[in-house]
Parts: C-alpha cells; structure tokens; sequence
C-alpha cells in the first residue's frame, strides 16, 4: 500500500496539532462549571449538618446543665467541636492505642515515601519526508509520522531527612520505551547493555553529620552535566537539545555535595565512566563542580569533566582456548589500547526575570584525544532558552542552539548545527501536559534524510504533539 500524500497528511496534521487546544478550552469550561455546581451543594449539605448539630446540642445544653460538672461540660463541648470539624466521631483510647503500637512501625516505614510513574508519548512530523521516518539528531523524539512511546516510567524515592534523624535514603527509576534505547544502546559506551538497560536510575543515600550535611550518593544517576534532563515536564521545549544528546545520559559511581553557604554549593564525582555502568578500562573519571546562586533569581552551575572513554577489552562472539569468562561471556584483552582523555567544560544559569518570565543559557567546551599524543579533536557551542507563562495553564518557550562540530564527535561530521525550536504548553489539568512544537534544524553541509536514498539536505523541519502524564507523591523537579 503506498503511503499517503504530503497533501493528505498535512490537513491530518494540523488538524491534530490544533485539535488539542479547542478540546482543552471546551474541557476547562465544562470542569469549572461543573466543580462550581459541586461545591455549591457540597457547602449547602454542610451547613444542613452543621445547624442541625448545633440545635441539639443546645437542647441538650438546657436539659442536662443542672447534671452536668463544668469541666464534663466544657470537655462534651470539645468533643462536639471536633466533631463538627472532622466529620467523624472522635477514636476511642482503644482504637488510639492501637494506632501507636501496631501500625506506628508501618506508617514511619513509609513516611517520606513516594511512588510516582510517567508516560511520554508523541506524534511527529518531519516535513523531508525522510526514509524510515528517522528524525536524525534527535535523542527521544526520533520517528516521524508515527505515535511513539518515548517512555514509561516508574519511580520509587524514600528521601533522607536529616532534620528529623532519618539520613539514609534511595531511589530507584526504571525506564521503558523509546528513551530508554537511546540511554542505554550503544555497545561503544556500555559493554552490555541488556542488564541495566531498564534502570535509568538507582542509588542510596546517606547524609553525614559533617556541617550543614555531606549527602552522599552511590549507585546509577542521572547525569547534571548541562541543563536539560530525562523527564519532559520538568523543559521548557519537548525535543531535547544537541547538547543533551551529545553529553553523558548518566554514571556509576560515588558522589558527593556539600552546601559551604545558602549561596554556595560543590560536588565531586567518582564515576566508571560517561554512559557506562560497568567500567570499560581501570580509570575512573572525575567530576569537580558548583553551584552559585549570587542573588534569589539566578542559579548559576559550573563543571569540569576528566575522563577516558577506551576500553581495554572487548567480548568475543567465539571462544578461544583459554580466555576467560564473565558471566558466560568470553573476553579478550585489547592489546596497547587507546589512553587519550576526554575533558569537558560545563556551564548554564537559569535567571527568573519575573514569576512569568525565565531565561537560561548554557555554554559548553569539549576536548577529547584518541591518544596520549593525539592532537586534539574540538566540539563547543551552547544554547539560550526564553519561557513566559500566561497564566497557570498556558505557556510559550524558545530555544536555539549552536555546535561546532570540528571534531566529529557528535554527529560523525565535520559540520555547524543550529537549531530553532518553538513550544507551546498546555496544561490540561494536575498531572497532564500537552505540548506543541514546530523546530527547524540547518547544518553548514547535508546531512539529513530525504525522501531519496542518498540525496542528503541541510536541513529538516519537524513538527510535534507531545502529551505528557504523571502522578505521584513527588513534588518540584523529578
């Protein structure tokens, strides 16, 4: 069956891109009226109660004064006070005693624990109408004219609260859909793949009674080199950044933090490597960074990444006598392997010009060498952000970027990437996100995927339904 026109499918497009807008006005509408009609009678079904109440507790005030002790009636009138406020009748000694000695256990269990999940899904477009509907550069938006799981997830946290004597915590994030491919499925940087593929995140935490609090991390986490992250709702675009695809996704390791003042704050890593769970080689990467917040309305972060990204073996798809083993896996030494060293330059604030009104920027510096001696292969660029919301329900954003990429180091291509990418936000209500996008990419020379097997363009538009939903006890940022 041959696929549809561009001509067809552009209506259907844009029909689906505004679709939502009208749905979410008439929706609101309907809710609003329909809360207001529901507290309206919630309120008067209160008030029945309440007067009710209060008239049989007067008559019984009447008839029972003259038998009733003054602190027996203050302590009736208490109890009918918190009956009226509560809804209930007021627990019994029995019940109460039960509550601290059996279930007290069970509820400082899970105090401070919270169970969230999140689904990711989109519809995109990409107007080169490119073979296999592959949109190139992109890390989770990357099928066109297609409905894509970009990912479900399922996070369990139990926070550390040092205040109240609790300083050990975890946290663990497991991943499907199409992100969790991009994560985790290049054999290049992660040996196998296969058995973390699915834990995006999982460490403990313990926060030592050093000053105001040395936390503690070890395990698998997600990356903070640059200023985009893993889950949608906490960007200001859909689409991610050239940056976020090309910097580390995660570690494995140990890190720590240490907040010197309210304004000041460093961190320090020890890590197997960039993307890389177990380690490729016997080097361990190293991160040093800070955060400094030099007024209420900025938030500035700098970081510097050293690393060595070669491994010094390799599987094997046959065996040879005598080489070892893991796991049923046999490996061979790599002999004289590559030790040149990765470093990374790391930097992006975010200002708050008004409760509406944010900007970020981000710059970032790479150097990376095969060998020891190799001379030096480039990559740097950054990007600038603008969000401004409307009102709680309705946001615009922006962003643009620039990578040089001299060295090839991201794309595989001696070339300059820009981008534009152009976002509108809808919040459907607590917990749901509809996200319209239109995004431009334009490189120096072609690169990207047509219609025609090897005739290459320079550049691809791309236009985006993302809708987004999440619940859980997890406030702010995940």
């Amino acid at each position: 069956m041959n696929p549809l026109p561009r001509s067809s499918i552009l209506p259907l497009f844009a029909f689906l891109f505004f679709a939502p807008s009208v749905l979410v006005l008439q929706a609101q509408t309907t809710d609003t009226a329909l809360a207001r009609a529901a507290e309206i009678h919630e309120l008067r079904q209160e008030l029945i109660a309440i007067n009710a109440r209060l008239t049989k507790l007067e008559d019984a005030e009447t008839t029972n004064t003259a038998n009733v002790a003054p602190d027996e009636n203050a302590a009736a009138l208490r109890a009918a006070s918190a009956t009226l406020s509560t809804g209930n009748a007021p627990p019994k000694a029995s019940e109460t005693q039960a509550l601290t000695t059996t279930d007290r256990a069970t509820l400082d269990f899970f105090n401070g624990t919270t169970i969230n999940m999140f689904v990711d899904g989109y519809y995109a477009y990409n107007f080169n109408n490119p073979i296999g509907r592959a949109n190139l550069l992109r890390a989770y938006d990357v099928s066109s004219n297609a409905f894509s799981l970009n990912q479900a997830d399922f996070i369990i946290e139990h926070a550390p609260d040092p205040a109240n004597g609790k300083r050990f915590g975890a946290r663990i994030d497991l991943q499907f859909g199409q992100a969790t491919e991009t994560l985790q499925g290049n054999t290049a940087n992660e040996a196998r793949p296969e058995i973390y593929r699915n834990i995006f995140q999982a460490y403990g935490t313990y926060v030592a009674p050093i000053g105001s609090g040395l936390s503690i991390d070890f395990g698998k986490w997600a990356s903070s080199l640059g200023i985009e992250g893993n889950y949608t709702k906490d960007q200001m675009n859909y689409s991610r950044s050239y940056w976020f695809d090309y910097l580390p996704f995660y570690h494995a390791g140990i890190r720590a933090s240490y907040a010197f003042t309210p304004r000041i704050s460093g961190h320090y890593w020890m890590v197997n490597g960039t993307n890389q769970t177990e380690a490729l080689n016997n080097f361990k990467d190293e991160m040093l960074g800070f955060e400094v917040k030099p007024r209420k309305s900025i938030d500035w972060v700098l970081n510097y990444y050293l690393g060595q990204e070669h491994p010094d073996f390799e599987y094997v798809t046959t065996a040879a006598p005598g080489l070892p083993e893991q796991q049923g896996l046999p490996f061979q030494p790599i002999v004289n392997p590559p030790k040149g060293k990765l470093h990374i330059f790391d930097s992006y604030a975010t200002w708050t010009a008004s409760p509406k009104l944010t900007f970020a920027l981000e710059g970032d510096y790479v150097i990376s060498r095969d060998q020891t001696y190799s001379a030096p292969m480039h990559t740097d660029g950054g990007a600038l952000y603008a969000r401004y919301q409307f009102n709680p329900l309705l946001a615009v954003a922006g962003r643009t970027e620039y990578l040089s990429d001299r060295g090839a180091l991201y794309s595989g291509k001696v070339q300059a990437l820009k981008e534009f990418t152009f976002t509108f936000d809808q919040t459907v209500a607590n917990g749901f996100l509809v996200r319209e996008e239109l995004r431009h990419d334009y490189s120096n020379q072609p690169y990207f995927l047509t219609d025609t097997l090897g005739n290459l363009s320079n550049s691809q538009t791309t236009a985006t339904i993302g809708l987004v939903w999440w619940f859980g006890g997890k406030q702010g940022v995940w």
